[in-house]
C-alpha cells in the first residue's frame, strides 16, 4: 500500500527522469478530493485523448467537458513530449475497473481479462492522457513515447515498483480502447529497460 507522493515530490521525480514538465496553473491543488480519497495508489494509467492540438488539448483535460468536470488526469502528455501538470490528488480519469485487474496490478502479476467494472480507479491510479486521435492512424512521435516511458518509470522507480504496475485504460476497463496506435506489452518493454 502506497500514499500518493506529495506533489512537489511528483514534479521533483519527473524532472529527475529527465521530463520536460508544463505547470499548468494551480495544478497542485487542483483534483476531485471531494469526490472521494486519492490512494493508496499502487499504478499507472495511460490514456489517449481523442483531440488534436496541444492546447486544447491540455484545456479539455484540465477544464473537463459537460458530464465530467477536471481534472481528467495528472498531466498531459503533448505530441512534442512535454508533461503538462494540470492536476493533483483525485482526478477523473480511471473511472471503474476490474477488480481482479488491480490486483494483479498490486501483485505485479500478468493482467487477467478485464471483463467487470466494480472498482473505483480513480482513486488508486497516477493517470496521463496523451494527445492523439485514438484511430489508429495518428501517430504516436518518439518524443512523446519517451516521455510516456519516463513518467511511468519515474512514478515506479519512487515507489520501488516494477513495470508491471504501468496499465492502458483498455486493460482496466471494458469497452475502452485506449492508448490505441502503440501496444502497452511494448511500452511495459521499455520502461522496464528504464528502470535497470
Amino acid at each position: 500500500m502506497a500514499p500518493p507522493m506529495s506533489a512537489g515530490r511528483f514534479i521533483g521525480v519527473l524532472r529527475a527522469e529527465g521530463v520536460t514538465v508544463v505547470e499548468v496553473g494551480d495544478w497542485r491543488k487542483h483534483n476531485r478530493n471531494h469526490k472521494g480519497a486519492w490512494g493508496p495508489v499502487h499504478g499507472v494509467m495511460v490514456h489517449h485523448t481523442v483531440t488534436s492540438g496541444s492546447e486544447r488539448t491540455v484545456r479539455i483535460c484540465r477544464d473537463g467537458y459537460a458530464g465530467l468536470p477536471g481534472p481528467l488526469c495528472h498531466g498531459v502528455i503533448t505530441k512534442d513530449g512535454r508533461v503538462h501538470l494540470i492536476g493533483y490528488g483525485r482526478a477523473n480519469h480511471a473511472g471503474l475497473g476490474d477488480d481482479d485487474v488491480l490486483r494483479a496490478v498490486i501483485a505485479e502479476k500478468a493482467l487477467p481479462l478485464d471483463n467487470e467494472a466494480n472498482t473505483d480507479g480513480n482513486r488508486h491510479f497516477y493517470g496521463f492522457e496523451c494527445e492523439n486521435l485514438g484511430d489508429g492512424e495518428d501517430p504516436w512521435p518518439e518524443a512523446q513515447l519517451d516521455a510516456v516511458e519516463r513518467v511511468s518509470a519515474a512514478i515506479c522507480r519512487h515507489h520501488g515498483w516494477t513495470a508491471r504496475s504501468v496499465i492502458g485504460h483498455l486493460e482496466w476497463q471494458p469497452g475502452k480502447v485506449d492508448p490505441r496506435g502503440f501496444r502497452m506489452a511494448s511500452m511495459r518493454e521499455r520502461i522496464h529497460a528504464r528502470l535497470k
